[in-house]
């Protein structure tokens, strides 16, 4: 009896052209090929096993139908995706320009709050450095009670908490010196209201006009002292 060999190799890619795959009988001229699919052996499966490059299926899946399907889908998707995110920018801009508005807005309050206060500050201030407190003024004038232009007579305006007072010393004299009062000042900040006065000439006599504020009031002269008029 004759003797059987059988060789066993990995199959390479082309399986067609290769002699070393057939048995061989030499008892006989006929040659079985063996099946690809018949290859038991799990070397050569795994060897005869050729995964294919993910490129080249993603290739060929964009050639055809599906992926044009594909493609469609995910434009369309991005077409959302261009559209939803305005909408939500533009709700998000809303928020943020009504909320710098109420911002903007808080801050001209304050501003224009500060700006009264520093001011109201400012005025106080400059009162203090110049009147004094409690507020007093001074006036040096001929008014014809036993003065001249060499002893004028001499006016003190005071607002002493709120109470008006004009006090006069006639010629420098002190001994002669005439207290008249004048309006009395109700309210907060009052004490602080500056008082001054002026000569007021009317028909040849010089009156006493008094300023009190925005307010005033005058002091008739007699030729030898002041009443209210």
């Amino acid at each position: 009896m004759g003797t059987t060999y059988t060789r066993k190799q990995p199959i390479p890619y082309d399986v067609v052209d290769r002699d070393d795959l057939y048995q061989t009988r030499p008892h006989t001229s006929t040659r079985r090929y063996r099946s690809y699919d018949t290859i038991d052996d799990p070397a050569m499966l795994q060897a005869t096993l050729v995964q294919r490059r993910r490129s080249s299926l993603q290739n060929r899946r964009t050639n055809g139908v599906a992926s044009n399907a594909v493609t469609s889908s995910h434009r369309a998707v991005r077409y959302e995706e261009d559209i939803v995110p305005p909408r939500r920018n533009h709700d998000r801009n809303k928020r943020t320009f009504i909320a710098s508005l109420i911002i903007g807005m808080l801050v001209v309050v304050a501003l224009l709050v500060s700006m009264v206060l520093l001011s109201s500050w400012w005025l106080g201030f400059q009162d203090d450095m110049h009147y004094g407190y409690p507020r007093t003024s001074h006036l040096d004038a001929v008014v014809g009670h036993g003065d001249s232009p060499s002893n004028r007579t001499h006016f003190i305006f005071i607002n002493l908490h709120g109470h008006i007072q004009v006090i006069e010393i006639p010629g420098g004299d002190p001994a002669q010196t005439h207290i008249y009062t004048g309006p009395t000042l109700y309210g907060s900040g009052q004490d602080r209201i500056p008082v001054t006065g002026e000569i007021a000439m009317d028909k040849g006599k010089a009156n006493l006009l008094v300023h009190v504020g925005s307010q005033e009031f005058l002091l008739v002269n007699d030729g030898t002292t002041f009443h209210p008029k």
